[in-house]
């Protein structure tokens, strides 16, 4: 590769020379600013800029004004990345200027953009510029605009810019700590994205991971932030970006910390060293590693200080019960206080807020047993403090206020201005400007009338930062840095002073030298007379939040590291960057500055959830995009499932007490397994609202083997769970368990017992190798190998989240265990690279003959990864099922599939649905088919640009086929003689299963196809008429036509206007004798809610249906009549009014049912209408799903009655906003994904 840069380079020089001597100015221009973009994108930025030079001086000598646009933006570019900001801003303004004047729009929104990068640079460079931030927004804005107005004339070529737009705007908004419109714009980005069909490898997408990664780091939600910086590391591999991926590894390493995560951290900052090596005048990037390497190991050292101060405090408590009732408790309690002092400076240093809230809530109690209303001023403080990082702003606001009120008690002006201004802090971050302002300013006015000068300066900033930012009064603002820099001056003359008498002095009194609140504390807290307040050590000030990573700020662009210096801290986390086709823009940006942080905490360190000091943190799934570390032999594999369970806090196995973390999004139950303990989230084995105890069985067992010594993991024998228990009782379900704390925190543990060990060999293997390749066990993969229901030859590993590295250990686990009959890889980030190990795995294997079933839909495969069949000898014997669906094939894959078609001799079913191909893969596929081929099911729907000729010759072929059987034509156009060929096709080869949804091709053409089924030779399985533009008429036909629906077992019109009319012949269809449908869809066919009640009341007596769904079909105001409508006192319901009745069954158990019924409803506070529902709704027995979404109600009405009767205790419901589903075990309503399901 660099060979071939090389060569570039050298022909491009050679060509400008040529250029030179000719005197072509345009084409010596041109090959200049060429080269310089060459050694740009190497970051070889010095000689970029000296090439860029030559090509400014040609254009503005010899050549007309307008080709000095790309020569300004190209020297703008290189001075932005060399932190020239000044000389970046001239060019970057001439060009913007030279654009305007041209009357171009393009080159204006590039220039807006990159100006607001520089200017975006700028502010975080100097950490409190808020001008150059102002300056930022601006051009932002205006770029966006820009981007709307060209999108609309070019939709596809200014599509980047314009989300690129939203990423920038969305990044000013972190800076701004409006971490929810920030939030919001940045997703709104990737919305546009996926409505518009960017591909997932996109270098637009990598910047809003990045952002959202930051911003949701920022909302302390580790788990999300963890999937999109993730995904921003993914994508920036696979489009070979290194500079991205360094800084993506970052990011990761920044998040690691933050939950102090400490050895992960740092091998993520090793990962991206060994990346930011690889480049070339990127020595800032290396440093800034390192700087957070140091941070990191420095952070451990603290750590491992504050559990020392933790056992001398334990220490302490423990004399109290000696000291108590004698003159030396007093004592013991000021010894207590000093100890507490340096425990919340240390957990303040590492930012860690639990351990500090923890001991702030300590020094209250002992400040309240010393009857020391100052001390106890300062524990309010520091407890406000700790909420306030937890982004608990409520608690926040509560302590502040309190710590306020004391201080007014006892006159201690210093306390109450910090109070006030700490208030104003908290209220700033929950949008309520005005009130923060007059707390700032109440502040400044206190701390001026005690002449405290930094808390002055303190309220001043604060008092800036929101007339610049949050008002923008810029007359305001400037009065006020007019007051801060008097003030500032003020101080550095009295420090100078200071400093001038101390040395005058021999003296080692404690005006000599200024000592650090910690010692002073340390020191008088020993004596009864004198302590210094603690709220010396809180004084906040608005100045940067602390820089974590953040995308670049335009699709074009790479920028050089930002530097920043923050008051808190200088530790950095940096932006992406990018570069586009034609290297034109280039943008970058960190963002999510901490605006309040503490003036006496100047610590290079960043903010993180603490965890216990007995903490080991585990080693992390696959989702990690960072290398991981080895282990020992005996070292027990951690398998955690993501950032919120490396903050999970445990204490080992020596007691009865196991900390859980108390994190909102970290809450776990322990199990007690034989001599050992496993932490599950209860969450990630919920089905609906309750927690499954099978799948949660499953997890136990799996961990529980994760955690053996390698001698019994040996074996590969895994566990049985036979049951929990608790107190001695066997657990029916542990929902009982969700709610009290003691299990939900880990003050308690549940029992397992386990019924046997069975030898699960596929899982022995996949461990084995996860360890020799230094990957940690997928633990969704671990459990979905566990649970292989028929055999370990039928492996199903779909929607594990592998991707091609990950699948490595899976792949090599499988090459061991030789037999494979069936492999579903669904799902998953698989590509070419996958498939072609899956190649050498089939060819190695001794398994030559047996049919083979292979799912790979929805996964990131091209049209190579059927080249990769192509050339296997042995998959192309065995194939028998193969399911592409949902991967981007295109027309490359015409001539592989014509392959496969006739070399796979066994192959009766193929699915490449959505796979972008046209009518020149359908004409490869037809001419590839003939008389003897074996296929009978052929799936190509949602592939567009599929001509009506190519269907015909297509389903002709098909026709002649012997034992074709299903087919799937879902959204593609049919014409009039492919309905034709089609009809023959149902009648020459007696067609079972027909799925030609969203085809639009009416009631006519539905009704002509009905009819083919006539012959006794036919028998309709399966049918899809969905969006079809059906009406009730079609459904009266086929609810006569006993030929029809004597064998239909799915039928799915969804989306049809087939009105109330058709609800009346749908009910007539369902409650005919013959009728056999188990599965029916019925949504958005504007049914109304009278036709709901009587499709349910059909099903009383009918014995076949089984999943049912009737969502969006209310009709409007048809809720505020019917369902409103409540009955008086005494009152009969009026069941003319609905001209329904709820069918009576004359058998007891039925009549039992309804009076149960009648019972659950209270009828003065329930509507006629829904009691009738609910009513039909219980006496549907055979029901096991039923969707009535949308339609107005309320759910949990519904399950009252939808759990009597005979579904009993298996009962389930997922109710959330408008969604009402309800179901029995183990049908899930929304665990499969809409390509899995039936329709």
């Amino acid at each position: 590769m660099e060979r071939d840069e090389g060569q570039l380079i050298a022909a491009a020089k050679r060509a400008y020379k040529k250029a030179s001597e000719e005197g072509n100015r345009q084409e010596e221009a041109r090959w200049a600013n060429a080269i310089g973009d060459m050694f740009k994108n190497r970051g070889e930025y010095v000689h970029a800029l000296k090439w860029f030079r030559l090509d400014y001086e040609v254009s503005v000598k010899h050549l007309p004004e307008k080709h000095l646009l790309p020569t300004c933006q190209s020297l703008g570019e290189v001075y932005l990345r060399l932190h020239h900001f000044q000389d970046a801003l001239i060019y970057q303004k001439r060009h913007l200027d030279l654009a305007k004047d041209a009357n171009d729009l393009v080159e204006q929104q590039r220039a807006s953009t990159q100006l607001g990068r520089t200017y975006h640079e700028m502010y975080l460079k100097s950490g409190n510029d808020q001008t150059s931030l102002r300056n930022a927004k601006k051009y932002f804005i205006s770029a966006m605009k820009l981007a709307h107005t060209l999108i609309k004339s070019n939709k596809l070529t200014f599509l980047k810019e314009y989300v690129d737009a939203h990423n920038n705007i969305g990044m000013v908004e972190m800076d701004l700590d409006n971490l929810e419109e920030a939030k919001k714009m940045l997703l709104k980005g990737l919305k546009i994205c996926d409505e518009e069909e960017v591909v997932e490898n996109d270098d637009a997408r990598t910047r809003l991971h990045n952002n959202l990664g930051s911003v949701y780091m920022e909302l302390r939600k580790w788990d999300k932030a963890r999937v999109h910086i993730e995904k921003d590391i993914v994508i920036c591999n696979n489009i070979g970006h290194i500079q991205g991926e360094a800084k993506g590894y970052i990011n990761l390493g920044e998040l690691h910390y933050r939950v102090q995560n400490y050895q992960d951290a740092i091998l993520c900052y090793e990962k991206a060293m060994n990346l930011a090596k690889r480049m070339d005048d990127e020595y800032a990037l290396v440093n800034h590693v390192k700087e957070n390497i140091e941070v990191v190991k420095e952070a451990t050292k603290v750590m491992e200080d504050m559990k020392k101060e933790e056992q001398n405090f334990n220490k302490l408590v423990r004399n109290m019960v000696v000291a108590r009732g004698t003159s030396g408790e007093r004592k013991c309690l000021l010894q207590q206080n000093a100890s507490l002092d340096l425990l919340i400076e240390k957990s303040s240093i590492i930012f860690a807020w639990k351990k500090h809230c923890e001991f702030a809530k300590r020094k209250k109690k002992i400040a309240n047993e010393l009857c020391d209303r100052e001390r106890l001023g300062d524990s309010y403080l520091v407890i406000g403090e700790s909420y306030q990082k937890l982004r608990n702003f409520n608690k926040a606001k509560k302590w502040y206020t309190k710590s306020w009120e004391t201080y007014k008690s006892i006159g201690n002006m210093e306390g109450q201005a910090l109070a006030k201004i700490n208030l104003g802090d908290v209220l700033d971050s929950v949008g309520k400007w005005s009130d923060a302002l007059e707390a700032f300013s109440e502040g400044y006015r206190i701390a001026r009338e005690a002449n405290l000068h930094s808390v002055q300066l303190s309220a001043l900033e604060n008092m800036h930062y929101s007339h610049m930012i949050r008002f923008d009064n810029h007359e305001e603002a400037r009065r006020l840095q007019s007051k801060i820099d008097k003030l500032k001056q003020l101080n550095s003359t009295n420090n100078l002073e200071q400093r001038e008498s101390c040395s005058e002095t021999d003296t080692d009194g404690e005006d000599s030298s200024p000592k650090s609140y910690v010692s002073k504390m340390h020191e008088n807290d020993l004596s009864a007379s004198d302590d210094v307040p603690l709220a010396s050590l809180v004084t906040k000030s608005k100045g940067r939040k602390h820089s974590t990573s953040t995308k670049s700020l335009e699709a074009s662009a790479t920028s050089v590291p930002s530097q920043t210096v923050s008051r808190k801290r200088g530790r950095l986390v940096l932006s992406d960057d990018e570069e586009d086709d034609d290297n034109k823009q280039h943008v970058d940006g960190s963002a999510s500055n901490e605006f309040k942080s503490r003036q006496s905490l100047n610590i290079h360190i960043h903010e993180h959830q603490d965890a216990d000091s007995d903490c080991t943190p585990p080693i992390h799934l696959e989702e990690s995009a960072c290398s991981h570390k080895g282990r020992s032999p005996h070292e027990p594999v951690n398998t955690s499932s993501g950032v919120s369970e490396n903050i999970c806090l445990k204490n080992g196995h020596s007691g009865p007490i196991f900390d859980a973390c108390e994190d909102e999004y970290c809450k776990h139950l322990i199990f007690k397994v034989e001599d050992d303990f496993v932490h599950i989230q209860p969450g990630s084995c919920k089905f609906g609202d309750k927690i499954n105890m099978e799948p949660m069985k499953v997890e136990v067992a799996c961990l529980y083997f994760l955690k053996l010594v390698k001698e019994n993991r040996s074996r590969g024998l895994l566990p049985i769970i036979q049951h929990f228990k608790c107190g001695g009782d066997v657990l029916q379900s542990l929902d009982s368990l969700y709610t009290p704390k003691d299990y939900i925190s880990g003050k308690c543990w549940i029992e397992v017992s386990i019924d046997r060990w069975v030898p699960k060999r596929l899982v022995k293997l996949y461990v084995d190798c996860c360890k020799d390749l230094s990957q940690s066990p997928n633990l969704k993969l671990l459990k979905k190998l566990y649970s292989l229901e028929v055999s370990e030859d039928e492996i199903d590993v779909s929607d594990c989240e592998l991707e091609d590295i990950s699948a490595a250990p899976l792949l090599t686990s499988l090459h061991l265990h030789k037999t494979i009959a069936a492999l579903n890889l669904s799902h998953n980030l698989l590509g070419n690279e996958t498939m072609e190990k899956l190649k050498h795995l089939f060819l190695s294997s001794s398994q030559k003959y047996g049919g083979l079933v292979l799912d790979l839909h929805c996964n990131r495969y091209g049209p190579t990864a059927l080249f990769q069949i192509c050339e296997c000898t042995v998959l192309l014997s065995r194939l028998e099922v193969v399911n592409i669906s949902n991967n981007r094939l295109t027309d490359g894959c015409a001539s592989y599939l014509s392959t496969i078609l006739q070399n796979c001799k066994a192959l009766y079913s193929l699915n490449v649905q959505n796979c972008n191909i046209t009518s020149r893969t359908i004409q490869k596929v037809t001419d590839s088919l003939n008389s003897e081929s074996l296929l009978s099911e052929l799936f190509i729907g949602y592939n567009s640009s599929i001509s009506g000729n190519a269907m015909v010759n297509l389903l002709d072929k098909l026709a002649t086929l012997k034992s074709f059987s299903q087919i799937g034509l879902n959204g593609i156009k049919l014409t009039k003689n492919a309905i034709d060929s089609l009809c023959n096709l149902i009648k020459t080869s007696c067609l079972s299963h027909l799925m030609i949804g969203d085809t639009n091709i009416g009631n006519e053409r539905a009704l002509q196809l009905s009819e083919s089924w006539n012959s006794e030779n036919c028998e309709l399985v399966k049918l899809d008429l969905s969006y079809c533009l059906l009406t009730s008429n079609y459904i009266m036909k086929v609810a006569t036509d006993e030929s029809l629906i004597g064998g239909l077992l799915y039928l799915n019109i969804g989306g049809n206007p087939l009105m109330q009319e058709g609800g009346v012949a749908m009910s007539s269809l369902l409650k005919n004798p013959n009728c056999c449908i188990k599965v029916v869809n019925l949504s958005k066919c504007q049914l109304g809610l009278v036709g709901i009640l009587g499709i349910l009341n059909s099903l009383a007596k009918n014995t076949s249906l089984e999943e049912l769904n009737l969502s969006e079909n209310a009709l409007e105001d048809e809720y505020d009549t019917l369902v409103k409508l409540k009955p008086h006192k005494n009152e009969e319901v009026n069941q003319d009014m609905l001209e329904l009745e709820v069918a009576a069954d004359s058998e007891d158990e039925s009549e039992q049912e309804n009076m149960c019924v009648d019972q659950s409803l209270d009828s003065n506070s329930t509507s006629a209408f829904i009691q009738q529902l609910s009513s039909a709704i219980s006496l549907a027995k055979q029901l096991r799903v039923v969707d009535i979404s949308n339609n107005g109600f309320s759910g949990e009405t519904f399950y009252t009655v939808w759990s009597m009767g005979s579904r009993g205790s298996l009962t389930e419901s997922h109710v959330e906003g408008n969604t009402i589903h309800l179901s029995v075990e183990p049908n899930q309503c929304c665990s499969i994904k809409p390509c899995c399901a039936r329709f």
